[in-house]
């Protein structure tokens, strides 16, 4: 069995500091073989904010694999935003916009899915799914079977009622992943909690789909912050919501979903 966590948008700079040492604590407590961050680890991509945000990470006990969101990049310099709009999360988090892990059960590819012209929205762009494609062709040649794993910020399905534009190429990149043999999606940006089969087209039953919503921010939009524990077995997965208790300050299992492969498709237990 592996054990991954996945955190997305902390938004350093619009934090809860009294939260911060309570995560970490949550965090190393569950003893992870790998977490994930889906991005935006700032709110407006200042060297400040990318310190407080690497400092985190270098607190975790854990292997750590990370993606940009759109809040890593510069919002209100138009001249980084344009020419070099990575050049501080590179500095802070890592070179790699696009990291991967793998060992001899899972397999996380990270994807970048920010268009820094465009803010909000993002886009998966077609040498991202090429990349996805490949590692896992890579692996799957090496060591077999392996739970295949996608780390982006943005989703790729929208819940009803959602405001937030879907990103371009939402539904290409689904069937496409779902076609390389992906398993499981994580994602952040709508501060929102999900867990469950892509839906309404043939075939993307074979996906699941996590998103996580903030683990310390506080744009909490109506949810509480949180962040989520795959425990990873074979063809099934468990989805632990670890949710925070505003009496206690504690982050604390709020929901579990249980979800079995096979046949093609996953499907709640």
């Amino acid at each position: 069995m592996r054990k991954l966590v996945h955190l997305s948008d902390l938004h350093f700079g619009r934090d809860r500091p009294e939260l911060l040492r309570p995560l970490l604590d949550a965090v190393n407590a569950v003893k992870p073989d790998l977490v994930a961050i889906s991005g935006d680890l700032t709110q407006r991509a200042t060297d400040a904010q990318f310190r407080a945000a690497a400092a985190f990470i270098e607190a975790l006990e854990a292997p750590v694999l990370c993606v940009p969101g759109n809040h890593d990049v510069p919002l209100h310099n138009l001249f980084l935003r344009v020419v070099t709009p990575w050049r501080r999360y590179r500095r802070w988090i890592g070179r790699d916009l696009e990291p991967q892990y793998s060992d001899e059960e899972m397999i996380v590819v990270g994807a970048n899915t920010v268009n820094p012209l465009a803010w909000q929205q993002g886009w998966f762009r077609s040498r991202s799914l090429e990349r996805v494609r490949q590692a896992f062709r890579a692996e799957a040649d090496g060591q077999g079977s392996q739970t295949r794993i996608v780390v982006a910020h943005h989703p790729m399905e929208h819940a009803p009622g959602e405001k937030k534009e879907l990103m371009r190429g939402a539904e290409r990149a689904v069937d496409y992943l779902s076609g390389c043999g992906a398993d499981v999606i994580l994602t952040g940006h709508l501060h929102t909690w999900r867990a469950e089969p892509f839906a309404g087209v043939a075939g993307r039953e074979v996906v699941l789909q996590i998103h996580a919503g903030t683990g310390l921010s506080t744009r909490m939009r109506g949810e509480v912050n949180d962040f989520n524990l795959l425990r990873i077995s074979g063809e099934r997965i468990d989805v632990l919501r670890y949710a925070v208790a505003d009496e206690s300050l504690t982050y604390e299992v709020g929901e579990q979903r249980s979800f079995l492969g096979g046949g093609g498709r996953w499907r709640r237990e």
